[in-house]
């Protein structure tokens, strides 16, 4: 049981981020867009909305990964 219980979690842990990353990247424009078409539309807003969604992502997966294997015995 306990090993079905850590892959269930794992495979959330895993999960989350990716869904998280997705909101991130739909609702970036909402927060950071500043109603200017020719600033989204640059290079350096599609770099920025980039790094976050992918910073956000990553860290979720850690924290998640690290909380799943943190109570696993060391064999």
């Amino acid at each position: 049981m306990d090993t079905t219980f850590t892959v269930v979690l794992g495979i959330v842990a895993m999960l989350l981020p990716l869904v998280v990353g997705r909101l991130v990247w739909k609702r970036f424009d909402q927060y950071f867009g500043r109603n200017d078409e020719a600033y989204m539309d640059s290079l350096e807003y599609f770099l920025k909305k980039l790094g976050i969604t992918i910073l956000i992502s990553f860290v979720l997966l850690w924290i998640g990964i690290s909380l799943v294997f943190s109570g696993s015995p060391n064999y």
